[in-house]
C-alpha cells in the first residue's frame, strides 16, 4: 500500500491487492506483461504527493473508459514522471517516442530496412503499441510539423491505420466480428491486423502560444481528453526538498521555493519573466548541501541566469523578488580553486570522494549516479579529468536533426541498412563526459529529444534499442534474472553511472524574446531552463589574465603585455556596444596569439597587431574611430604606414630557405609535388608586407583567415605563398548549398553500396597538406563552424563515423581514427562582411580561432608597380590615371557614394587589355569593367563623373579639339641697344657701401595648419584644350587673392582679408593653410588691410617660405609643415608701422611701399626695397643675416638679372643701372658694390646717340633662353647670353649679350600694334560695373611670366585688350571669361589668346574690392613648365601651352580615346521591335494594371512605342505603372525622328503644365521645388543603397523630424531619414516571419540646433539657402509599390522645429502630411519664414532630451536621434560634459552629434569631450549624407 502523506485532507490510498490496483474509489484489473523488460521501473517513490495521486486516478479513469489523455502543463519532466508512474503501477508495457520537428510517418508507423538486399518494413513506435496492446507515450505534440501528427488521427479515434507493407489495423471489437464470421487464416490473408483493446495513447505537451510550438491540429486535439499538470503544490514540494537538502536550513530551502512559485505565477507572465524551473530545485539543492558556502544568489543564478536573458525591467523584477524573500546576499564567494584527492568510497560501492579546496574550506562530495548538469564546471575539475573520460567535442550546428544527435543510418558491405550511434550514445554508455558545443545553434524541438535522457537517464533510439539509468538497468536484470549478454539481446542497454553533459553556447540575447528587436532568436527558453544548470564564463579579471599570458608566453615583453591589457579591458569595462563588439576580437585567446607573436617578434607594433585581430580596416567608421581613440587613450601609438617606409620587401629562396622582409622558413620537401600551386605572380610591397605576416603567423603554427574584398589577390596571395614555400594544396570551394557532409566527405554509390571518398579537407588533415577553403563567407555559418572544433582541438567526427584526432597516442587500438598530420594547416578566405557581398559574417562567427590578415587592394605606387609588369608597353600616363581613377572609386565605396568595390582584379584586366591591343582607346576598354552599371543612371553619372576627373576620356570623339586659334606674331626687330656704362670714368661708376647684421628673429609661434581635400578635376576628359587640370582652393567669400608663386610642383597662394596661406602640389590629395589672423589682425586702425608677397626658399629649407607684408614690411618665416612662424626684424625701425597708412585699395595717391624681389629664394636669400628708397636690403635667411645696401638713387623697381647682378630703374627717369657685386656679400675682398649705368640707344642713331626713351619692364627673366630657342626666336645661328623681357608696348624683347657682355647688347624686339597702356581696362564680364570705376590705380601684379624653355611669354591680360575680333568668328560670341592668356610663340612666331573661364563663386563683395592685376586672375609659372592661374574665387587651373608638350599630350588623349574606323567592339543582342514610332500620345489605362510589353496602346507598358511608359521609344513622357521594365535598345531608340521627339517633348511639357494647373502651382514654384529636390537625388541614392542591403523589414515606419527653426541644415540630412521609410522589403522575408505584423518599426529621429545669432549674420545666407533645400527634402517619401498588398509599407512623420521661441514647434502633424509638391513648397516657405522671424536663443539640451524621451516610448527595433549644431555652445553655457550625459541619457536610443561649420578648432575640442563614435564634424554640409550614412550602417551592421 502507498499513500500520501502529505494530504491534510482526505488523502487518496493505492491499494496493491493481488492482480488489481485502487486509486481511492477507482480499481484497476493488472495484467500480466508479456515482455516485462517494456514496463517503466523505479518511477514509484514510498510516498507519493497528493496531486500526483490525483492525477493518477484521473488518468485511470480515462484508461477504464478507453480514452487517449494528455497532459499538459509547464516544462519540465512531472509530466512524463506521472504517465511512467501510473504505467509502472498498472504494469503497462510502454513504447515512448520524444517528438521534434524531425518526425516523420516512418518514425510512428513503419521504417523501411534493407537485409540480405531485400528491403521490408519494420513496425514503430505506434504499430508496435496498437497491436501489442502497450501504452504509446507521445511527448513533445508542439515540437511535431502540424501534417505528420494526423497520420495518426484514424488511429486514435477508431484504432484503425492503413500499413506501408499493406498491413490494415483493425479495432478489436470490430476484428472479433469478423472473425466470427471467418477464419484467422483468411483474416491474416487479408492482411488484417487486431488493434489490442488494451492499446492506449498518452500524450505530453506544452500549452501553445504561451511556449513556443506549434497549435494543436483541432481534429488531433478533439481525440485527447486533455489534463493540466500544474507544479506540484507548495507543501508537496518542500518536503520533497527538505529531502534532497537535509543539511540545508529550513529557513533557506522555503525562501528558494517561495521565490520560484512567485517567478512562476501569471503575474510574472505578465511582466514577460520566463518561468522559473522548480523542477531543478532538488538538484540545486544537491549542490547547496554539498557546498553550504554558496550564496543563495548564486545558486539562483545557476538555476535562473536572469543577468544573461532579462532586460532592464525584468533584472530589476527578479532583484526585488529577491530581496523579498532575504535571498539578495550579494556574496560570491570563489569557485573550488584545486582538487586535492581523489578516491574510490569505502561506504559506497561505484562512488567516489573528491576533496576540493573552495574559499580556504576543503569540502569533501561524492561522485554518484544522482546527477545534475552544469553549463559550465569547475575549470579545476575539467583539468583534473583524464582525456580519455571526455568524450570528444559533439559540435552542433544549426540543420542538426533529432536522428543526427542520436543515430546515423548507413550501409553495411553487402548493402544491408545499419544504425550507427552517435557520440552521445557512445558517451552515455562508456560514461564520458559530453560536450555539446553551440546548443544555442540547434532547434529547440531537435533539443528537446534529450529531455529524457537528462533527466531521467533514459532514450529510446530509432534501431529499438532501450538505454536505461543504471540502478533501473540493474533493477530490471535482477528481475527478470537476466545477464548482461541476454539483455543486450534484448536490445537494453545500462547508461554508465559516469556518464556527464557539459554543455556550451554563446550568451543569449538579453532581452530577446520569440523576435529580438536586432533579429534574433531567444534560444533560452522555459523549456532549456530545465534541462541543465548554467555557469556564465565571465572574461578574466586583468591580473588572472596577465598571469595566463605570463605562463603561455614567457618571453613576451611586459610593456607591451599591460598595454595591450589596458586597452582590452578598457573596451570591456564600457558601456558603449560599439567598443564591446571590438572587445569581443580582443578575446583570450587572441590575446595569447598577439603575444605569442610579440614575443617571437618584439619589433612587431602592438597597434599593427590589434588592428590586425580586429580587422579595423573593414570596421564601420564609428567602431574604427572608437578603437583609433581606445588606442590612443591607452598609449598604443600607431606606427606610420608601413607601406610607405622605405623597406626591403623582397622575396630570396636560397639553399633551401624562403626568406621574406626579415623573415625566413625552410622549404617543403613534398611528396605530392603536382599539388603545389604555380601561378603568375608580379611582386609589389604590400603583398610581400602581407606574406611576411603571413610566414611569422604560419611559422607560430596559427591557421590564417584572409579577409578582403573581391579581386585584390587573396586567391594569388595564397597561391604564391604556397609555391614560395612549396607546400602542395588542397582546394575547397564553398557556396550557399554547402553542408557538413560536402564540407567533410563526398558521398558515392559504387556496386549498389554507399561509399564515402575523402574531402579535400580529410585528405589534408591525412597527407599534411595545406587546405585552402575559398569564399568561406558564402557558406552558412553554421556550416563552417565545424571547423572550430578543427582548428581548438584537432578533432573532428566526419560523417561516416570516423574521427579525426590530433594526439597519435588516442588513436592507438581504436578503429575508425584519422591521426592529423603535423603539417596540416587552414587558408580561409572570405570576402569582408557587409553590403555588397551578401555573404554571412565569417570573421564575426569564426575570426577568434584564426590569425586574420586583412588584405586591401594595393596603394598607389604598389599598384602602379604592379601595373607596370602587367602591361610595360602601356603609357605611363594611362597607368597612372587607371590608378587615381580607382582609387577614387574605392574611397567612394567605403563612403557608401556607390555600391561596387573596385579592385585591382579590374584594373589589371584593363591593362592587359591594353598590352594586347595597344590601338583600342582607353576610354573603350574601361567600358569592359563599367558597363555593367550603363543601365543604372545615377551609378553612371558618378563613374563618368569620376573617371573625368581623372582625364579618362570616356564620351569623348577624336574630333574634340578645342585649341585657342592662333595669331601671327609681328617679325622680330632690332630696335636699339643697351650699353653698360664702365671702365676707367669713374664719374660713371659708382660705388655703394654695404653694412651687414644679424636678423633679430622673434618666436617662434605655432599656428595651426589645416588641410582639406584637393578636389582635382582633369580638364580633358570630352574636349582637348589647353587646361589640363582644375581645382577650388577652400577659402571663404571675403577672402582677397593677392600673390602666387610656385616651387618645383607645389603652389603658394597667399590671401589677405584675413591674411592666409595655402599650399599645393600640382598632383597631391590636399590642400594645406594656415592662417594668420592673429599676425595680421583683420584691420588696424578701422582702415588699414594688409597685402602680402610670398617666397618659397629652397634647399634644406623646403616646405618653408618668407611671408612680406608691404605697407608694415613686416617679414614672416613660415613652416608649413609644423606651422612655425617667427618673425623676421631687418632693421630696428622696421617694426614701428605708420599708423598714417592708407588702404591699399584706395585710388588716390599713396607713398611707395616696401618691395621684396624672390627669383632666388630657391637659395634662400631675398631682396628688399622700398619704393622711392634708396637702400637695399638682402636677407640671407640660412645665414640669419642682412646686408644693407646704399644707393645714390632713388628706386622704382629692382630686377634680379642674375645672382650677381641686378638690374635697378630710378624712380623718376625710369634711367636703368646695373648693380655688380661679389657672388657672396659679406666677401673680404669687396664690402661695396658697384653701380654701372646703363643708356638704351635706337638702332638708327648708332652707339654713342642720344638716349632713347625709356622702357619700364613688367617682366625680365633671370635666366637665358636655351641657345636654339634664342636661335629660333632671331632666325639666325647664335650663342650668347641674354635675357627676355616684356612690357606694355611689345610681346617680347630679347637683349642679346646682357648682362655679362661689356659691348652694346642688342635687342631684339615683337613690337605691339597698340601699346597696352593705352588701352583702357573696362573689367571683364559680369563685374564691370563693380570694378570699372576703380581701375585707376597701378595693379599690384604684372600678370606676366617667361617659359624659357618653351621660349614663350605668357601673361594674363583682360577680355578688353584682347583682339576677340580676330580671335573669334563674327558669328560667335566670346565666352565671359576672367582674363585671357596671352602666349607668345618665340619659335612657331605665333601667338594665341587662351580664355580663362569666369569663377562662378566670385562675389561682388570681394570682386570691387580687389585691386590685385588688372584682371581677374594670377598667373605663376610651375615647375613641370606649365602654367597656373588662380581667379578671385579660388579656382586654380593648370595649363599647358608649349607646343611641344601640346602636341605630346594630344597624341596620348587620341591614343586613350581609340581611332573611329567604325569597327564594332562590342556585338549586342537586343530586341528589334521592327516597327516604327508614329505620333506620341499617353495611351489607354488598363484598369487591371496588367503589365505590358512592347506594342503602343497601353500606357505604363515598357519596351513599346509612342506610348508614355518605360524602356521604350517615341513616347512623350516616362510613366512607371511598377512593373518589370523591358527596354529596346539604343540605336533603336536613336532612330527616333526628329518631328516625332519634338512632338514628345511638346506633350510632356503640356501634361506637365497640366499637373501643375492641377495642384495650383507656378511654374517658378515648380522649379524652385525641382532646384531643391536635384540637390540631394545622389546623396538619397547612396543612402537607399545601403538600407537596401540591410534588408530589414519594416512593416510600420514612424520617424520624427524635428528640426531647428531659426536655422535648418544641408538638403541631404532629413532625406536620409525619410527615405529610409521605402525600405525594400521582399514578399519572400514576410513568408519566413510568421510574426510579421507584430515587428516593431525602425524609428528615427531628427533634429537640429542651429543658432540664430545675432551677431554672427556672415553665414546666415549660406544657412538659409541650404535650410530651403533641407526642409524640402524631407518630403520626398518614394513611392514604393509591391505586387503583393501584404508588403506595403506604411510611413508616418511629423516635423518639429526649435528655436528662441521654444523647443517642440509643431510644423507638420503626423495626420496631416503633405501631399504634393505645392503643400511641400508651403511647409518649406513657412519653416523659412519663422527662422527670418524668430528669437534668438538656445534650446540644443531641452529639445535633444525631449526627443530622446520621446522616442523612447515608441516601440521600434533601432532609435536614432541626430543632433545638428554649430559647435558654439559655450556661448550658452552648455557645458560638453552636459550634452555628452544628454546624448546618453536612454541606452535604446542612439543619439549622435554633428557640428556643422567651426570657429577655429572648438568643434575638434568639443568632439574629443564627447563619447568616442557620437560626434562628427562637417566642415562641408556635402558630408553630412555620408555622415548620417556612417551612423546608420555602423549602428545596424554592428547590431546584426
Amino acid at each position: 500500500m502507498i499513500s500520501d502523506s502529505s494530504s491534510s485532507t482526505q488523502p487518496l490510498l493505492l491499494l496493491l491487492l493481488g492482480d488489481s490496483v485502487t486509486i481511492g474509489d477507482i480499481s484497476y484489473k493488472l495484467k500480466t506483461p508479456r515482455n516485462p523488460e517494456l514496463v517503466p521501473l523505479k518511477y514509484l517513490s514510498d510516498s507519493l504527493p497528493q496531486a500526483v495521486a490525483q492525477h493518477l486516478r484521473w488518468i485511470m479513469q480515462k484508461d477504464l473508459l478507453g480514452q487517449d489523455v494528455f497532459l499538459i502543463g509547464p516544462p519540465g519532466p512531472l509530466r512524463r514522471s506521472i504517465a511512467m508512474q501510473y504505467l509502472e503501477l498498472t504494469k503497462r508495457e510502454a513504447e515512448y517516442v520524444a517528438l521534434s520537428r524531425d518526425t516523420t510517418e516512418t518514425d510512428l508507423k513503419q521504417r523501411r530496412e534493407i537485409r540480405s538486399g531485400t528491403a521490408f518494413y519494420i513496425d514503430q513506435c505506434a504499430v508496435r503499441a496498437a497491436t501489442q496492446g502497450r501504452v504509446l507515450v507521445l511527448e513533445g505534440l508542439e515540437k511535431a510539423e502540424r501534417n505528420v501528427l494526423p497520420v495518426l488521427n484514424n488511429l486514435l479515434e477508431n484504432r484503425e491505420m492503413q500499413l506501408e507493407d499493406g498491413r490494415f489495423l483493425m479495432s478489436a471489437e470490430r476484428y472479433d466480428k469478423l472473425l466470427q464470421e471467418h477464419t484467422k487464416e483468411e483474416l491474416d490473408s487479408w492482411k488484417i491486423v487486431r488493434v489490442s483493446e488494451d492499446f492506449r495513447v498518452i500524450a505530453l505537451g506544452l500549452p501553445v502560444p504561451k511556449y513556443k510550438g506549434n497549435p494543436l491540429d483541432p481534429p488531433l486535439r478533439s481525440r485527447f481528453q486533455a489534463r493540466d499538470v500544474y507544479y506540484l503544490p507548495f507543501k508537496d514540494q518542500l518536503e520533497l526538498l527538505y529531502s534532497a537538502g537535509p543539511n540545508v536550513a529550513a529557513e533557506r530551502v522555503s525562501q528558494l521555493l517561495s521565490l520560484a512559485t512567485t517567478l512562476c505565477s501569471q503575474e510574472s507572465s505578465g511582466l514577460g519573466l520566463p518561468d522559473f524551473p522548480v523542477d531543478n530545485l532538488p538538484a540545486a539543492l544537491h549542490v547547496l548541501n554539498t557546498f553550504p558556502m554558496l550564496s543563495s544568489q548564486q545558486l539562483v543564478q545557476r538555476l535562473y541566469p536572469y543577468k544573461s536573458i532579462l532586460g532592464k525591467d525584468g533584472h530589476t523584477a527578479v532583484e526585488s523578488v529577491l530581496s523579498r524573500f532575504e535571498l539578495s546576499d550579494g556574496r560570491r564567494q570563489a569557485a573550488p580553486s584545486s582538487v586535492l584527492s581523489v578516491s574510490t568510497s569505502r561506504e559506497s560501492e561505484g562512488q567516489a570522494d573528491v576533496t576540493v579546496q573552495s574559499a580556504g574550506e576543503e569540502v569533501t562530495f561524492q561522485r554518484s549516479t544522482d546527477f545534475y548538469h552544469l553549463f559550465c564546471i569547475f575549470v579545476a575539475l575539467i583539468l583534473n579529468v583524464p582525456s580519455w573520460f571526455i568524450q570528444p567535442l559533439c559540435c552542433l550546428i544549426q540543420d542538426m536533426t533529432a536522428r543526427d544527435l542520436l543515430q546515423q543510418r548507413y550501409t553495411l558491405p553487402n548493402g544491408d541498412t545499419a544504425w550507427r550511434p552517435s557520440p552521445l550514445v557512445t558517451a552515455a554508455l562508456e560514461g564520458k563526459l559530453l560536450l555539446l558545443d553551440g546548443i544555442h545553434r540547434v532547434n529547440l524541438g531537435t533539443l528537446a529529444v534529450l529531455s529524457r535522457l537528462l533527466h531521467d537517464r533514459e532514450l529510446d533510439l530509432y534501431d529499438g534499442t532501450r538505454l536505461l539509468r543504471w540502478d533501473r538497468y540493474q533493477a530490471l536484470k535482477e528481475q527478470l534474472q537476466l545477464s548482461d549478454q541476454q539483455m543486450q539481446e534484448r536490445s537494453i542497454l545500462p547508461i554508465h553511472r559516469a556518464f556527464r553533459v557539459l554543455a556550451l553556447a554563446e550568451p543569449p540575447v538579453v532581452g530577446g524574446g520569440s523576435g529580438s528587436s536586432r533579429g534574433q532568436q531567444q534560444w533560452l527558453g522555459p523549456e532549456l531552463l530545465t534541462m541543465f544548470l548554467y555557469h556564465t564564463v565571465s572574461p578574466l579579471a586583468r591580473a588572472e589574465e596577465a598571469g595566463l599570458i605570463q605562463g603561455l608566453a614567457p618571453s613576451v615583453p611586459m610593456e607591451a603585455a599591460e598595454q595591450l591589457l589596458q586597452l582590452t579591458h578598457s573596451l570591456r569595462q564600457t558601456n558603449d556596444p560599439t567598443a564591446q563588439s571590438l572587445a569581443s576580437s580582443l578575446s583570450t585567446r587572441q590575446l595569447l596569439r598577439i603575444c605569442r607573436r610579440l614575443s617571437r617578434y618584439p619589433e612587431e607594433s602592438i597597434a599593427h597587431a590589434v588592428n590586425k585581430a580586429c580587422l579595423s580596416r573593414f570596421l564601420p567608421s564609428l567602431a574604427r574611430a572608437s578603437l583609433e581613440k581606445a588606442l590612443a587613450s591607452s598609449s598604443v601609438q600607431d606606427p606610420p604606414d608601413p607601406a610607405e617606409q622605405p623597406r626591403d620587401h623582397s622575396c630570396v629562396v636560397q639553399d633551401g630557405v624562403l626568406t621574406i622582409g626579415k623573415v625566413s622558413a625552410p622549404v617543403y620537401n613534398p611528396d605530392q609535388k603536382m599539388k603545389v600551386p604555380d601561378v603568375l605572380f608580379y611582386d609589389n610591397p604590400q603583398h610581400m608586407m602581407v606574406m611576411e605576416d603571413m610566414l611569422k603567423d604560419f611559422l607560430l603554427g596559427e591557421h590564417l583567415l584572409l579577409v578582403g574584398n573581391q579581386g585584390v589577390g587573396k586567391n594569388k596571395i595564397v597561391d604564391r605563398f604556397l609555391h614560395l614555400l612549396n607546400r602542395p594544396r588542397e582546394y575547397l570551394q564553398l557556396h550557399r548549398d554547402t553542408t557538413v557532409q560536402t564540407l567533410t566527405l563526398q558521398p558515392s554509390v559504387r556496386d549498389g553500396i554507399i561509399t564515402y571518398e575523402d574531402s579535400p579537407l580529410v585528405k589534408a588533415v591525412k597527407h599534411g597538406h595545406i587546405l585552402v577553403i575559398d569564399e568561406a563567407d558564402k557558406a552558412p555559418t553554421n556550416v563552417t563552424c565545424i571547423l572550430k572544433t578543427l582548428v581548438e582541438s584537432g578533432e573532428m567526427i566526419l560523417a561516416d563515423g570516423r574521427r579525426i584526432v590530433s594526439d597519435p597516442l588516442e588513436a592507438k587500438g581504436r578503429p575508425n581514427i584519422i591521426v592529423m598530420h603535423p603539417d596540416f594547416r587552414m587558408l580561409v578566405l572570405a570576402n569582408r562582411p557587409g553590403f555588397p557581398f551578401l555573404g554571412n559574417d565569417f570573421f564575426g562567427a569564426l575570426g577568434d580561432i584564426f590569425s586574420c590578415h586583412a588584405v586591401d587592394n594595393p596603394k598607389p605606387q604598389a599598384e602602379l608597380a604592379m601595373l607596370r609588369q602587367y602591361g610595360p608597353d602601356v603609357p605611363e600616363a594611362t597607368l597612372q590615371k587607371l590608378v587615381a581613377a580607382f582609387g577614387e572609386l574605392r574611397s567612394m565605396a567605403d563612403q557608401g557614394t556607390i555600391t561596387y568595390p573596385y579592385s585591382t582584379r579590374e584594373v589589371v584586366n584593363i591593362v592587359r587589355h591594353l598590352q594586347r591591343f595597344p590601338n583600342e582607346g582607353l576610354a573603350n576598354v574601361v567600358r569592359n569593367v563599367f558597363d555593367f552599371d550603363s543601365y543604372n543612371k545615377d551609378t553612371r553619372e558618378v563613374l563618368i563623373e569620376a573617371l573625368h576627373k581623372h582625364g579618362i576620356p570616356i564620351g569623348a570623339k577624336p574630333t574634340s579639339v578645342h585649341l585657342a586659334k592662333e595669331l601671327p606674331l609681328p617679325e622680330v626687330r632690332m630696335t636699339g641697344y643697351w650699353t653698360l656704362n664702365q671702365g676707367g670714368n669713374t664719374r660713371r661708376k659708382l660705388l655703394c657701401p654695404t653694412e651687414t647684421r644679424a636678423v633679430d628673429v622673434k618666436g617662434p609661434a605655432f599656428l595651426r595648419v589645416q588641410s582639406y581635400p584637393c578636389h582635382r578635376q582633369e580638364s580633358r576628359a570630352l574636349s582637348f584644350t589647353e587646361e589640363k587640370a582644375h581645382w577650388q582652393i577652400p577659402m571663404n567669400e571675403v577672402n582677397i587673392i593677392c600673390d602666387a608663386i610656385s616651387s618645383d610642383d607645389t603652389l603658394y597662394v597667399a590671401m589677405c582679408n584675413p591674411v592666409s596661406l595655402y599650399s599645393m602640389t600640382e598632383r597631391g590629395e590636399s590642400i594645406r593653410c594656415m592662417e594668420l589672423y592673429d599676425v595680421f589682425p583683420r584691420t588696424i586702425s578701422g582702415v588699414w588691410q594688409p597685402f602680402v608677397t610670398v617666397a618659397p626658399l629652397g634647399s634644406p629649407l623646403d616646405g618653408q617660405v618668407v611671408l612680406h607684408e608691404e605697407q608694415s614690411n613686416t617679414v614672416l618665416h613660415l613652416d608649413m609643415g609644423t606651422g612655425a612662424v617667427r618673425r623676421l626684424v631687418l632693421s630696428p625701425d622696421t617694426d614701428q608701422t605708420s599708423s598714417k597708412a592708407s588702404g591699399w585699395w584706395s585710388s588716390k595717391d599713396q607713398q611707395g611701399g616696401h618691395k621684396m624681389c624672390r627669383d632666388f629664394s630657391h637659395k634662400n636669400w631675398l631682396l628688399f626695397y622700398k619704393e622711392d628708397g634708396n637702400q637695399l636690403e638682402v636677407l640671407d635667411v640660412l645665414e640669419g643675416q642682412v646686408h644693407s645696401i646704399s644707393l645714390p638713387i632713388n628706386l622704382k623697381s629692382v630686377f634680379l638679372v642674375a645672382e650677381d647682378r641686378w638690374l635697378l630703374l630710378e624712380s623718376n627717369t625710369n634711367k636703368k643701372f646695373l648693380l655688380t657685386k661679389p657672388m657672396h656679400t659679406a666677401a673680404e675682398d669687396s664690402g661695396v658694390c658697384q653701380l654701372h649705368s646703363i643708356s638704351e640707344d635706337p638702332v638708327s642713331a648708332g652707339h654713342g646717340a642720344a638716349s632713347a626713351e625709356a622702357v619700364v619692364p613688367q617682366m625680365l627673366s633671370n635666366e637665358q633662353l636655351p641657345n636654339e630657342n634664342l636661335s629660333a626666336a632671331l632666325e639666325q645661328k647664335i650663342v650668347s647670353p641674354n635675357r627676355l623681357l616684356a612690357d606694355s608696348s611689345c610681346f617680347a624683347q630679347i637683349i642679346v649679350g646682357f648682362p655679362d657682355l661689356m659691348s652694346p647688347n642688342e635687342v631684339y624686339t615683337f613690337k605691339r600694334p597698340v601699346d597696352l597702356s593705352a588701352v583702357k581696362s573696362s573689367g571683364s564680364g559680369s563685374h564691370t560695373f563693380f570694378r570699372g570705376a576703380l581701375r585707376s590705380g597701378t595693379a599690384k601684379r604684372e600678370n606676366c611670366i617667361a617659359l624659357l624653355s618653351a621660349n614663350q611669354v605668357v601673361r594674363a591680360i583682360p577680355p578688353s585688350q584682347v583682339p576677340l575680333g580676330d580671335v573669334y568668328p563674327k558669328d560667335v560670341t566670346p565666352p565671359l571669361a576672367a582674363a585671357y592668356l596671352e602666349v607668345t610663340d618665340l619659335t612657331s612666331k605665333k601667338l594665341k589668346y587662351i580664355p580663362v573661364p569666369r569663377s562662378m563663386t566670385v562675389s561682388p563683395y570681394t570682386n570691387w574690392l580687389s585691386k590685385v592685376s588688372d584682371c581677374d586672375v594670377l598667373v605663376a609659372a610651375l615647375g613641370s613648365g606649365g602654367v597656373v592661374t588662380v581667379d578671385m574665387g579660388g579656382y586654380v587651373r593648370q595649363w599647358e601651352t608649349g607646343l611641344d608638350t601640346l602636341q605630346r599630350s594630344l597624341m596620348e588623349w587620341r591614343n586613350m580615346i581609340g581611332s573611329e574606323d567604325g569597327r564594332p567592339i562590342q556585338i549586342t543582342i537586343q530586341r528589334d521591335s521592327g516597327l516604327d514610332v508614329s505620333a506620341p500620345k499617353h495611351g489607354k489605362l488598363d484598369p487591371s494594371n496588367a503589365p505590358h510589353v512592347g506594342g503602343n496602346q497601353w500606357a505604363g507598358g515598357t519596351g513599346g512605342r509612342d506610348t508614355a511608359g518605360l524602356g521604350g521609344k517615341g513616347g512623350p513622357y516616362r510613366l512607371d505603372a511598377g512593373h518589370k521594365v523591358y527596354q529596346v535598345s539604343q540605336a533603336e531608340k536613336d532612330a527616333v525622328p526628329e518631328e516625332v521627339r519634338q512632338a514628345a517633348r511638346e506633350m510632356a511639357e503640356k501634361a506637365f503644365k497640366e499637373r501643375l494647373k492641377e495642384i495650383d502651382m507656378s511654374e517658378y514654384d515648380a522649379s524652385t521645388y525641382e532646384r531643391f529636390s536635384n540637390a540631394v537625388r545622389r546623396q538619397v541614392q547612396s543612402l537607399r543603397i545601403i538600407l537596401d542591403s540591410l534588408q530589414v523589414s519594416v512593416p510600420v515606419l514612424y520617424a520624427r523630424l524635428c528640426f531647428p527653426s531659426s536655422r535648418l541644415f544641408d538638403p541631404a540630412v532629413s532625406e536620409f531619414f525619410v527615405a529610409s521609410s521605402g525600405l525594400p522589403m521582399t514578399i519572400d522575408d514576410l513568408k519566413t516571419c510568421s510574426e510579421c505584423r507584430r515587428t516593431p518599426p525602425l524609428t528615427r529621429g531628427l533634429f537640429s540646433h542651429c543658432k540664430n545669432d545675432d551677431d554672427d549674420d556672415d553665414d546666415d545666407d549660406d544657412y538659409i539657402e541650404a535650410s530651403r533645400q533641407d526642409a524640402m527634402s524631407c518630403f520626398m517619401v518614394p513611392d514604393v509599390r509591391f505586387s503583393d498588398p501584404l508588403t506595403m509599407i506604411s510611413s508616418q512623420y511629423d516635423i518639429v522645429g526649435h528655436s528662441g521661441d521654444g523647443c517642440d514647434i509643431e510644423l507638420v502633424p503626423a495626420d496631416k502630411t503633405p501631399k504634393n509638391d505645392k503643400q511641400r513648397l508651403k511647409v518649406l516657405k513657412t519653416m523659412h519664414a519663422h527662422a527670418q522671424f524668430c528669437m534668438s536663443g538656445d534650446y540644443t539640451l531641452e529639445a535633444t532630451e525631449a526627443s530622446i524621451t520621446e522616442l523612447a516610448r515608441e516601440e521600434a527595433d533601432e532609435h536614432f536621434v541626430v543632433v545638428l549644431s554649430d559647435a558654439n555652445l559655450e556661448r550658452y553655457g552648455i557645458r560638453p560634459e552636459r550634452f555628452a550625459q544628454a546624448l546618453t541619457s536612454d541606452p535604446q536610443v542612439n543619439a549622435f552629434a554633428i557640428f556643422i561649420g567651426s570657429l577655429g578648432d572648438q568643434a575638434e575640442r568639443l568632439q574629443r569631450t564627447l563619447p568616442a563614435g557620437r560626434s562628427f564634424v562637417a566642415m562641408d554640409t556635402k558630408q553630412i549624407p555620408q555622415i548620417l550614412q556612417q551612423i546608420f550602417t555602423s549602428t545596424m551592421l554592428s547590431s546584426a
